[in-house]
């Protein structure tokens, strides 16, 4: 597992005398003022210092997220590798638990290896906080994996969030109280103030202020809902409402009211002021997982009692109301309910016998959002789709888990795995790409097609992490099933991805022989696309590898034109590798260099591991090559030489690191290897034994970000040049889905 762009480790950064930089993180920015809690936050703050496990358990909506991530904030300076938050409310599937942790802290692992061996390894030797939010529902998976995080990487120190301690040996449990007075009078003001810009409108209405705090127990949540109701109500008239609601609750007692009944007394009463549009939304709203957009709420909730042109206007009043919480980002406005809302939402919905068919209107708009994401993947929005498709990932897991739930639609689970190939592939989740489908292929076998998909997919997925027995039983089967039924499409993705695996398996003449009857398939049925562009980039590695050099640049220079017309850059990172090999070979190694440096920020944008690792081997190569070149023009030749053998050391130092998170190293591949053996002899030779493995040290100390920016370096006089990543994207234009057959953190009010 290794972290990618945007990853929890950094290297340092190469401008000299620039200010120190802030230890990395994830922690998103607060939506509003931090009022009070000055107490607790010293005391929680203290708590880390002694414990590498401390757990703030209090009631829902007391604030337990938001405190966290400030205290977080307090104390990320002790943490060199950063502050890192893993909102897990919205996750439903145990069996995700430490892929989510993985993708919370930026790491990936194209391997085959359970996900919580590679979350071991990659954070044995880091110093980091991983603030772990919303656990409770998952607390039996989350307290081994705490309990392993904690004894296996000792630098390493949990702050959980959630309404009751995980029961691991030495935790800490920080039990979060109810605001004090004085706290939950400020709370109420400012949150009333941004309502009401003239509150409170005179003593009178400030001590009906006081009075509602106190009734409502000093929970966060509850005062925020309340104050979201001083557009239409004075405090005094939102004081009477509730005390209504109180004593119908309780007999006429109001101190017999649990602060847990505070709370949900305080949403239901909420709840029924709302106007009958506003509850069914809010109803509605609760099948998505974490953020979702405008358009996505429009397709899902809207109906003839809730036209969509209508929803924003209810959406908006939610948002006054404190029911439904916006945030801005990249992929502009996004919206999302805190849990204990979602909670009672949800009851509603399901209530009203409505959440199945919610559910399925859910699942069609993500899976149309998939097939329109799957379609502009080969185009010039591909650096959105990847950003896109990241922050879906909730929803898209959502979706999954729904069809292949429901044993009659359990083959559009099997299209929604097989159809986010680019997210497994391309986007650097070939672990949890492998769940996915290892689980749609247990469904029924009902609908060839879309199993055919699937087939070859896990397939492809196989092949990258090396397993090869997987790979061939499912491409066999994918082959055998497309004979069968006469699906040519999925004929020509079993017969390449049966190329692919002989080249890395070392046999040329088979590979070269199988790919170019795949791409005959594929030029046969028309098809154009990334896939089909690899196949045409990995026959060229085939033929080069083979000596027929001339031809692999006659085909990468077609893939290269192919994909500048269309846009594509993922496809064209591996072109690029291929001419840059070619380049090398044939003495030309600024030009080698120049393209290598273009595919390695392309992968590193892409979180494409086997990409970058494949082109910093190579670039470890023309770092040697090129000492060589300058000792003959430079004064002090012995100096250049051994500068860039240590260059190169370092360099293939990383790529050994890294090469746990692909697979076996070099794919176990004589050709693959080749520029390996000649670096290592070279700069054996140049540095001697005992300095060669000191620098191979050196370089596996590197993340991925730090031997990126090394390699990039090499040609731009000591600076770093820019490693671009696709999180940082503009929002992509959204589409209404394909025929319906298009990361929240909990409880952070106050």
């Amino acid at each position: 597992m290794a972290p990618l762009s945007g990853s929890p480790f950094p290297g340092p950064s190469s401008d000299e005398g620039a200010a120190p930089a802030r230890p990395p993180g994830n922690l998103p920015a607060e939506p509003s003022r931090f009022i009070g809690r000055d107490r607790e936050l010293a005391a929680l703050t203290a708590q880390l210092g002694h414990s590498r496990l401390v757990t703030v358990t209090g009631v829902g909506g007391v604030g337990k997220t938001r405190l966290a991530i400030r205290a977080a904030q307090a104390v990320q300076d002790r943490f060199c590798d950063g502050v890192w938050l893993a909102g897990l409310s919205a996750l439903a599937d145990p069996a995700l638990l430490d892929h989510a942790v993985a993708a919370a802290l930026g790491l990936t692992d194209h391997t085959d290896r359970p996900p919580r061996a590679c979350l071991l390894e990659q954070l044995a030797d880091r110093r980091l906080l991983l603030v772990l939010d919303g656990v409770e529902h998952l607390a039996r998976e989350a307290a081994p994996l705490a309990h392993a995080l904690l004894r296996t990487a000792p630098g390493l120190s949990a702050l959980v969030a959630a309404r009751r301690p995980l029961g691991v040996a030495g935790e800490r449990v920080f039990p979060l109280s109810p605001m004090s007075g004085a706290d939950a009078v400020a709370l109420f003001e400012d949150r009333a103030t941004a309502v009401r810009p003239g509150f409170p409108a005179g003593a009178g209405e400030l001590v009906a202020a006081a009075e509602l705090c106190r009734r409502l127990d000093g929970i966060p949540l509850a005062l925020e809902l309340a104050a979201g109701r001083l557009d239409t109500l004075s405090a005094d008239q939102v004081l009477d409402r509730l005390d209504d609601r109180f004593r119908l609750l309780t007999g006429g007692s109001l101190g017999a009211l649990a602060r847990h009944r505070t709370l949900r007394t305080a949403i239901g009463w909420s709840h029924e002021l709302c106007t009958p549009a506003e509850r069914l939304l809010w109803a509605r709203l609760t099948v998505f997982a974490g953020l979702f957009d405008l358009e996505a709420a429009e397709y899902v909730c809207s109906g003839p009692e809730l036209p969509a042109e209508d929803l924003l206007d209810v959406l908006a009043s939610l948002v006054a109301q404190s029911v439904v919480v916006r945030e801005d980002g990249p992929l502009g406005p996004r919206y999302r309910l805190l849990d204990s809302v979602r909670a009672y939402g949800a009851d509603w919905l399901r209530a009203l016998g409505d959440d199945e068919r919610m559910l399925r209107r859910h699942r069609d708009w993500y899976m149309g959002l998939a097939t329109w994401c799957e379609l502009d993947w080969f185009g010039p929005r591909q650096g959105e789709v990847a950003a896109r498709v990241e922050a879906e990932l909730p929803n898209l897991r959502t979706a999954l888990e729904h069809s292949l739930g429901d044993g009659d639609e359990a083959h559009l689970g099997q299209c929604l795995a097989g159809t986010l190939w680019f997210c497994w592939v391309g986007c650097g989740r070939l672990a949890e790409g492998r769940y996915w489908l290892e689980r749609a292929l247990r469904a029924p076998a009902g609908y060839p097609e879309t199993r055919a998909k699937a087939l070859w997919v896990l397939g492809h997925v196989a092949v990258l992490q090396g397993d090869q027995a997987r790979a061939v039983g499912a491409l066999g089967e994918c082959r055998e099933l497309a004979e069968r039924t006469g699906d040519e499409r999925a004929a020509a993705y079993a017969e390449h991805r049966m190329g692919c695996l002989a080249l890395v398996s070392d046999d040329m003449p088979r590979a070269e022989e199988v790919l170019r009857a795949a791409l005959a398939r594929y030029s046969g049925i028309g098809e154009l696309n990334s896939n089909v562009l690899m196949g045409r980039v990995e026959l060229a590695m085939a033929v080069a590898f083979q000596g027929d050099l001339a031809g692999a640049v006659a085909l990468c220079e077609e893939v290269r034109e192919v994909c500048e017309d269309h846009g594509e850059r993922w496809t064209l990172a591996y072109a690029l590798y291929v001419l840059g090999f070619v380049a090398f070979s044939g003495g030309d190694r600024g030009r080698a260099r120049a393209l290598l440096e273009e595919c390695l920020a392309i992968d590193h944008a892409f979180h494409d591991l086997v990409g970058a690792v494949l082109a910093l081997e190579l670039l470890a190569l023309v770092a040697l090559e090129e000492g060589a070149e300058g000792a003959e023009r430079a004064a002090r030749a012995d100096e250049a030489v051994e500068e860039a053998a240590v260059e190169a050391a370092v360099l293939q130092g990383a790529a050994g690191r890294l090469w746990r998170s692909v697979g076996l190293p070099l794919f176990g591949s004589r050709f693959f290897n080749g520029p390996h053996v000649l670096c290592e002899r070279g700069a054996r030779e140049q540095l001697g034994a005992e300095r060669y493995e000191e620098c191979l040290r050196e370089g596996a100390r590197l993340d991925l970000d730090a031997a990126v920016a090394r390699a990039l370096r090499g040609a731009h006089g000591g600076r770093a040049a820019a490693v671009p990543g696709p999180r940082r994207h503009p929002a992509p234009e959204t589409h209404q889905p394909a025929s319906s057959p298009a990361t929240g953190a909990g409880e952070e009010a106050g």
